[in-house]
């Protein structure tokens, strides 16, 4: 497992940033001695990554003598408006963006991003950005993440864990599970003891999230093409997609997952694992400071899922530079400094998951513990990327499938090709289907 990152200082000094005229793409003039740049993004003040990007931009300022205009964004702002902003003179010089191809990969393909690859090789971004996290930032002309140009940088990433509370565990005299079969007894003696084991939400991502981890624990590399990158046929009936539905249902039916939890949102079961209804609770790792912070008095825990080669996740989400910004030189700079060993350490610090950080560096026990762990999901290429990423209406209808598989109004075939056909239409009416 790669303990370090090291940092790859990018020693450019102001004047040369403005004056490297050309490495900005398209046919944008770019503003001599720009004064200020627009920045954009929709995550919290107080998060993780909000904490390290305002220390991002503090660099920036202070290195370049350029302000920096900030603008907070909701997630939804810029999901529901980014095609219109970005073809107006309105765009920012550089803001965060979702990854996939249903978002980055069809601003790529309609000419709204920049294409980053002569900032890739200045910077070096590619020797951190690399293996499955660099799939979310590279796009060919379809749209279709994984080829491609670079259209955009992440600079932290995201996976799905299984949270333990160990103090529920020791109560009941149970031991945190290492295998499958260690957590399947383990849910059968919760279930004995009157606990119901899993706090699920089928309203929206954490049982689609459990469905897809299931599915990559049996599907190959031809399965994973694809479905995520539309290679070939899926097979809907086949061993991956079968096993992961079956054993859904057959955990409904043992008590391992509650019937009640079909009309549950995500907040409601992230909120019945910290009020300690639950023992353990599957999902991703945007919820670590949380729970750090809303459970102090708990002693819980974290792993893995077991016996997989892929875990649900993928890199966080991208810097983009709008193929309108005429300050695409400062934009690039500013991306870099996200990368800087600096803020990706005091991201660390702060509870998030960044992918260059130093652990050495990081003082606190167990977010060092989530980043050694996603570390080495990397160094193995094990990211297996989200379920409802192929069309831009399969989150819903994934929810709305498994809703009907745990309240038992559907069969595990019945789903299935439910699932197929939802798939199916997405992908045709987006035309993104490899011949």
């Amino acid at each position: 497992m790669k303990a370090t990152r090291k940092f790859i200082a990018a020693a450019l000094a102001v004047t040369t940033m403005i004056g490297m005229a050309g490495c900005g793409s398209g046919d944008t003039a770019q503003e001599e001695n720009p004064t200020s740049i627009k920045i954009w993004h929709y995550e919290e003040d107080n998060g993780a990554q909000g904490k390290a990007w305002a220390k991002a931009m503090e660099i920036f300022e202070k290195e370049t003598g350029v302000k920096v205009e900030f603008e907070k964004k909701s997630f939804e702002q810029i999901r529901q408006n980014a095609s219109q902003i970005l073809n107006s003179d309105e765009a920012p010089d550089v803001m965060e963006y979702n990854k996939g191809n249903a978002t980055a990969g069809l601003l790529a393909s309609q000419g709204l991003l920049s294409n980053l690859n002569d900032y890739v090789s200045q910077y070096k971004w590619d020797e951190k950005v690399s293996g499955s996290l660099a799939d979310t930032g590279k796009y060919n002309e379809q749209g279709i993440m994984g080829s491609g140009d670079w259209y955009g940088i992440t600079n932290y990433g995201e996976d799905i864990v299984m949270y333990y509370n160990k103090d529920m565990f020791d109560k009941y005299g149970i031991e945190i599970p290492t295998t499958m079969s260690e957590l399947e007894d383990a849910m059968q003696k919760f279930v004995d003891a009157g606990v119901t084991p899993l706090s699920e939400g089928v309203a929206e991502y954490p049982l689609q999230h459990l469905w897809w981890q299931l599915v990559l624990q049996k599907a190959n590399d031809k399965f994973l093409k694809a479905y995520e990158m539309y290679d070939g046929d899926v097979d809907w009936q086949g061993e991956a997609t079968t096993y992961a539905t079956k054993t859904i249902k057959d955990w409904v039916d043992k008590g391992y997952i509650s019937k009640d939890s079909t009309g549950l949102k995500a907040e409601d079961a992230g909120q019945n694992f910290i009020k300690g209804s639950y023992p353990m609770f599957f999902s991703g790792t945007w919820w670590f400071g949380r729970f750090q912070s809303d459970m102090p008095d708990t002693n819980w825990t974290f792993s893995l899922f077991p016996e997989t080669k892929k875990v649900v996740g993928s890199s966080g989400n991208i810097w983009v530079i709008p193929e309108n910004s005429k300050r695409k030189d400062l934009a690039a700079k500013f991306i870099d400094i996200t990368l800087s060993e600096e803020v990706q350490n005091l991201m660390g610090n702060s509870g998030g998951l960044p992918i260059a950080a130093d652990p050495d560096k990081i003082t606190d026990e167990k977010t060092k513990e989530l980043i050694t762990s996603f570390n080495g999901v990397l160094k193995d290429d094990a990211l297996g990327f989200y379920p409802d990423w192929p069309t831009s209406t399969f989150y819903d209808e994934l929810n709305a499938s498994l809703q009907e598989l745990v309240n038992g109004t559907s069969d595990v075939k019945t789903v299935l090709n439910q699932m197929k056909d939802n798939y199916d239409k997405g992908v045709e009416a987006a035309g993104v289907k490899q011949q």
